[in-house]
């Protein structure tokens, strides 16, 4: 592994988050080889463009202003490690288990890490996986 590569990486990773933030989804698309994501706070896992395009949609309904802020980052092997804050303010619906909960306006920052995996040799991401408890965002906005 090259310092060259594990560099590329890093600034993938950079771009693919600050895309989230634009909601450019074609060309956060486009920083993986596959898209993927695998959700370690609920278990659910998007595989392939449509899929991870409807996950974009439906998590950024409650929240279209969903951000991150880097706190830390780090390559090697074939992974990046980001370490950020999640951000946001409920202003869309938002589905809880059975229920539709409406818009409560108040705003959440938490603390979580996610890896990216890499093709290997290459720069394009095959799997991002997210790490938190879906519980602090719900206990943050009021609904826990």
């Amino acid at each position: 592994m090259t310092d060259d590569l594990n560099t590329r990486r890093i600034e993938t990773v950079k771009r693919h988050m600050a895309l989230e933030i634009t909601h450019e989804w074609d060309e956060v698309i486009a920083t993986f080889e596959h898209p993927r994501y695998e959700m370690y706070g609920n278990g659910q896992v998007f595989d392939g463009e449509a899929a991870v395009r409807a996950y974009f949609a439906a998590s950024r309904t409650p929240f279209p202003d969903q951000g991150n802020e880097i706190i830390a980052i780090a390559a090697g092997g074939d992974t990046v490690l980001v370490e950020f804050w999640l951000t946001g303010t409920h202003l869309g619906p938002l589905k809880v288990g059975d229920k539709v909960v409406p818009p409560t306006g108040k705003a959440f920052k938490v603390r979580i890490a996610a890896t990216f995996e890499f093709k290997p040799d290459s720069d394009k991401i095959i799997c991002e996986r997210p790490y938190f408890d879906q519980g602090t965002v719900l206990r943050a906005i009021g609904l826990a």
